[in-house]
């Protein structure tokens, strides 16, 4: 049986070559991948309409999911965010240099044009009375955080969300979708950390009243 097998060195020639490569492949097929996004980035930048084309036939559906999940229920607003992101991309587009995936570079862009959407809505919305809300009412906080990651729930979830007044559906995203602290929220809104609780608390009464009376 000796006989039949290859010596020692000679079986360590013949498949190293082989193991190197594959460990080398995903390597270079990141390298390929990056290579192609500079090309394709490249040809943007000299304006030609096939590469333009291509580039948004690319991205723009996984763009467009990525934004939609994050507005929702406000999904309305989706498409100008959209078109935000492909703006913004293409005026900086010079700057790519091909470190991360050109998908991984626009969804960077998408995910700082939601958060300006945020800031801005929360920052232009008006605010009810502090005084407005029973101190009872102010007590069944807690439902809303409790439901929103159930997934079979989601979709009333949503129904919910999208009945609410803009400005308690915001600070309700904002606080437990996009995982800001209240001291943060306050910062963006001017007010003190214990004004955004109690606007809070208001947001989650409001959720608790409309959950009860939407369908499963």
């Amino acid at each position: 049986m000796r006989g039949v097998l290859p010596a020692k060195n000679d079986y360590m020639i013949e498949i190293c070559p082989f193991l190197k490569m594959q460990q080398r492949t995903p390597i270079l097929a990141e390298a390929e991948s990056r290579s192609e996004d500079i090309r394709l980035a490249t040809d943007v930048l000299r304006k030609d309409r096939k590469a333009t084309a291509e580039f948004v036939e690319r991205y723009a559906d996984a763009i467009a999911s990525y934004v939609r999940r994050r507005v929702r229920p406000h999904v309305e607003s989706a498409d100008d965010l959209v078109q935000e992101v492909f703006l913004a991309a293409w005026l900086g587009l010079a700057s790519f240099r091909g470190e991360s995936s050109l998908r991984s570079w626009l969804l960077g862009i998408a995910r700082h044009k939601v958060d300006d959407y945020y800031r801005r809505r929360i920052h232009e919305a008006i605010w009810p009375e502090e005084n407005d809300t029973p101190d009872a009412e102010l007590a069944q906080g807690p439902v809303y955080d409790q439901q929103f990651d159930r997934g079979l729930d989601r979709e009333r979830v949503q129904r919910v969300l999208a009945s609410m007044p803009e400005e308690y559906c915001l600070i309700l995203l904002w606080r437990y979708r996009e995982g800001h602290s209240t001291r943060e929220m306050a910062e963006m809104m001017t007010k003190t950390e214990k004004a955004v609780e109690r606007l809070l608390a208001r947001a989650r009464a409001q959720f608790r009243r409309r959950w009860d009376h939407v369908q499963p």
